[in-house]
């Protein structure tokens, strides 16, 4: 009598890099590459963030990817990154949090009206600083800095926010856009601070990329007001899928020949050439 076969579940798939478009560019082509439309799980970490905190980027993916997410009818990765942290209202703030964090209060409302569809459940720097319920009136960041700089030897645990809300997401909807990001943890070490996001799943053609960004900018946030460099972002995803977009129209795009040559540089020295900045407006 033969054996049966056991199963084995698929180990993670791991991108560890010092350029943010780079390691989106890899996920992309380990899914055009290989059978299926799904990575599962994903591990990706990113380094490299200058002194401020900002992220390696690579201008030719970049534009590549907002050129076709345009074509395709789909949100920036400007905007996209905007769901999880409002970076152009950081920088209106002038290093002020407290301004930052009223001045996203105030505009809400609008951000939310100005796509009702898919903004009904919220948004998720929405979600970490006006949750509805908690201490500092739902502010859950604004809880984790006031926490960290009180006193030494903070609970570890304690640096953490969570965006997903049984109460409000455990709903019976065959297809649930929002929240797939879960929750964020930030750690401070002694080489700066690591953030970690935990998403259930990913889309990883008009969602990963803004994803990555957004996450970053948020830790370089975190980090600025902790008084601490970003060192590290780790991102873990229960499923990061293709979708909205078929392989076969992907691999005749400039976006792949451009994920294809950054892919090729990866022992190369990582470029700090900037991205122009996205002159998108706020639609969500």
């Amino acid at each position: 009598m033969s054996k049966a076969k056991s199963l084995v579940a698929p180990p993670p798939f791991l991108i560890d890099d010092t350029n943010l478009s780079r390691a989106w560019a890899r996920l992309l082509l380990q899914v055009l590459d290989n059978a299926g439309t799904e990575v599962a799980p994903l591990i990706l970490s990113v380094t490299g963030f200058a002194q401020e905190g900002t992220a390696v980027e690579d201008s030719a993916v970049r534009q590549a990817l907002d050129e076709l997410l345009k074509r395709n009818g789909r949100y920036l990765v400007e905007n996209v990154a905007f769901t999880i942290f409002p970076q152009r209202y950081w920088e209106m703030s002038r290093g002020d949090r407290d301004r930052l964090f009223e001045l996203y209060r105030k505009t809400f409302p609008r951000l939310k009206a100005v796509n009702r569809k898919a903004n009904s459940r919220g948004l998720y720097f929405e979600r970490m600083m006006m949750y509805g319920r908690g201490p500092c009136d739902g502010n859950q960041l604004e809880w984790i800095l006031s926490q960290y700089k009180s006193r030494k030897g903070v609970r570890r645990s304690m640096l953490q926010a969570t965006t997903f809300d049984p109460g409000r997401d455990h709903v019976t909807s065959a297809q649930l856009g929002f929240p797939c990001l879960q929750q964020v943890s930030f750690e401070p070490t002694s080489e700066g601070l690591i953030t970690n996001a935990f998403y259930a799943t990913q889309q990883i053609f008009d969602k990963a990329y803004g994803n990555y960004l957004g996450l970053a900018q948020l830790g370089a946030f975190m980090a600025h007001e902790m008084g601490i460099r970003l060192a590290r972002l780790n991102v873990m995803v229960g499923v990061a899928k293709l979708e909205r977009i078929s392989k076969r129209e992907l691999k005749r795009t400039q976006l792949v020949k451009a994920a294809r040559t950054l892919e090729s540089q990866a022992t190369a020295p990582a470029p700090r050439a900037p991205v122009a900045a996205a002159t998108a407006g706020a639609a969500l």
